[in-house]
């Protein structure tokens, strides 16, 4: 972001005091800190279920008069989709910040992809991300069928047990924490927090890691159907 924070270039936008900012629930408080510290209210909009980044229509109900910008986060190394937001922002006079992962040299990316797309093919249970050519996987992140946050969490405890490194990507969705608690209901937001899990990339050419991975997975794959 050109050596500035959110906080500094709301504040050099001169957006504080009266103004709201979209910004989304699904991952890091700093982002909402930043515009608090800015002086401007958090406005959370729900994502897009297959990106987790905003959702351009969510954002669009979530504009009102007092909206003066949007923070964009892109999530897990796949971009938002940046031409429909900016101009949804140009329609409303708003300024359109992006924050993103760091992404790495060309070679780790590049490595990162073909473990991804090893594991896309090989995969069994879960849903796995979505393919996309501009994805950088920052984090592989697949999603566990079944009732949601139990059943994630449960298949995350028998994937440790086997050896298998895996976290939670966002635990809970800033409208459900304390410090910015809003009584709405996001859907697409909520039941990624449920059941989101990210999974370590292993190097492409490390083959014995990519096996055991898969076979933990598609063993307890199996065992999970969709509600």
């Amino acid at each position: 972001m050109c050596g500035m924070g959110t906080e500094e270039m709301l504040r050099a936008a001169g957006i504080g005091r009266g103004d709201e900012v979209v910004v989304p629930a699904f991952g890091r408080a700093d982002v909402a800190g930043a515009v608090v510290a800015a002086g401007a209210q958090p406005v959370f909009a729900d994502i897009d279920p297959h990106t987790y980044c905003l959702d351009a229509e969510a954002v669009a109900a979530a504009t009102g008069p007092r909206t003066a910008a949007m923070v964009v986060v892109h999530r897990f190394g796949r971009p938002a989709p940046m031409w429909r937001l900016r101009a949804h922002g140009e329609r409303h006079r708003l300024l359109v910040l992006e924050e993103r992962d760091a992404v790495g040299q060309p070679a780790e990316v590049t490595e990162r992809r073909k473990a991804a797309d090893h594991l896309d093919q090989r995969l069994r249970g879960v849903a796995t991300p979505e393919r996309d050519r501009e994805h950088t996987y920052t984090q592989y992140v697949v999603r566990v069928p079944g009732n949601g946050r139990p059943d994630r969490d449960a298949f995350a405890r028998a994937l440790k047990a086997r050896g298998v490194a895996c976290s939670v990507p966002v635990k809970t969705p800033l409208h459900r924490t304390a410090d910015h608690w809003r009584d709405i209901r996001l859907p697409a937001t909520e039941r990624a927090a449920d059941d989101t899990l990210a999974l370590p990339l292993v190097p492409a050419g490390e083959r014995r890691g990519l096996h055991r991975l898969v076979s933990a997975c598609n063993a307890l794959g199996g065992l999970l159907q969709p509600a």
